[in-house]
């Protein structure tokens, strides 16, 4: 019990800007922090909620479009930006195997990375300022961050990491069944929870953010031979890209 709770605040650390109100880092809690990462998505979730609540009815349709494409990259640190910038620096420089990894793990950021997050910018601005975020749709923001997290959670339990992952060193793709399981389980959790909560359009938004999560994820992986943490926070970024395409057209 002590190990699952230091998971969480590992995750909360880690994946969201909110100062943590226990600092604890085990090693061995790695495993839990994966598995918290969704509910950190689902914090998030509700800041961005109540961030399109608090827009509803003012006339400013292009500001709260603006303020809700940056909100979840501010809460989250940037630390899922800055890998999918990292994905396509690497992915996109169509290098050989081990230059692709060694461009992953540069700091510098390259030209594709700053062309593949403006492009990102302005499908999510476009999306944010066309959608009508009222009632069930508005709900939908909630789980749409949760959901991608959630299947970054799965894969990083479940693929083959990079050698130079701090996932190979901590040996998540060693860890007991359970977590792999309990990472899918929470899969089908958020999805139903969005389905219950939001109806037609919670289920849509949900399975499209696994969904989209998963893809990117498995493009990256086959490309680079692995799985890091800069691979699974593109595939939550592209992930909540997918949901929020969705949520427009439903």
């Amino acid at each position: 019990m002590r190990r699952a709770v230091t998971g969480f605040f590992m995750a909360w650390g880690m994946f969201w800007i909110v100062p943590c109100p226990l600092r604890r880092w085990d090693e061995q809690a790695r495993p839990f922090m994966l598995l918290f990462l969704p509910w950190i998505g689902l914090l998030l979730g509700g800041a961005w909620g109540v961030c399109a609540w608090a827009f509803a009815g003012a006339e400013t349709p292009l500001i709260r479009a603006a303020v809700l494409t940056a909100l979840p990259l501010v809460l989250s640190g940037f630390i899922h930006l800055d890998g999918y910038m990292d994905c396509a620096d690497a992915v996109l420089s169509r290098r050989d195997l081990d230059t692709r990894r060694s461009i992953l793990k540069d700091s510098h950021v390259g030209a594709f990375g700053v062309i593949a997050v403006g492009i990102l910018l302005l499908l999510e601005f476009a999306l944010l300022s066309e959608t009508d975020l009222t009632g069930r749709r508005l709900l939908c923001l909630v789980f749409i961050p949760a959901a991608a997290r959630a299947s970054a959670a799965a894969a990083v339990l479940t693929l083959h990491p990079l050698p130079t992952s701090s996932y190979a060193r901590a040996g998540t793709r060693d860890v007991p069944g359970a977590f792999r399981m309990a990472a899918f389980l929470s899969m089908a959790l958020f999805a139903a929870a969005a389905a219950v909560v939001c109806g037609w359009p919670g289920l849509c938004c949900a399975a499209a953010g696994e969904a989209g999560a998963w893809a990117a994820m498995g493009y990256i992986y086959r490309d680079l031979k692995g799985m890091s943490g800069d691979v699974s926070g593109a595939g939550i970024t592209v992930g909540e890209l997918c949901a929020l395409a969705v949520l427009a057209a439903v």
